[in-house]
């Protein structure tokens, strides 16, 4: 399978809520091509781009590679990511060097998006509707 890239426009969560409060602020958003990657865990998102969104590290993760190498990356605040109709938001892993913003299997599955291999795109898993699991 080849390489899937999927338009995503990144938003900062915080700045959404500033604006429904009523606060009078610009939403911080970026719309990037993000290589999608059902190897990596969540939302990977370079330094630049953290800065651009105005998003504070709120910790620190672990990170394993592919090729084995682990190093110790920070961890944003809430970043809402918008692909198409969908949506969903989670905390992005900033890596050092990165070049790459990599949609990750954890916002794949809230936003209920498959790989379709024989085309090489990202589709709803269920077609367009949006079917959420509950327990």
């Amino acid at each position: 399978m080849g390489r899937v890239v999927a338009e995503i426009t990144l938003t900062n969560v915080k700045d959404d809520v500033r604006v429904q409060d009523g606060v009078r602020s610009a939403v911080r958003q970026v719309t990037v091509n993000a290589v999608v990657d059902t190897g990596a865990g969540t939302l990977v998102i370079t330094e630049d781009l953290r800065q651009q969104l105005g998003l504070e590290i709120e910790g620190k993760r672990r990170t394993h590679f592919a090729n084995g190498e682990k190093t110790e990356c920070g961890v944003t605040e809430g970043v809402n990511i918008r692909w198409k109709d969908r949506d969903c938001i989670c905390r992005a892993v900033v890596i050092p060097g990165a070049q790459f913003v990599l949609l990750g299997a954890i916002p794949l599955e809230d936003m209920d998006l498959i790989v379709n291999p024989a085309k090489q795109e990202l589709v709803g898993a269920h077609g367009d509707e949006v079917v959420c699991m509950a327990l």
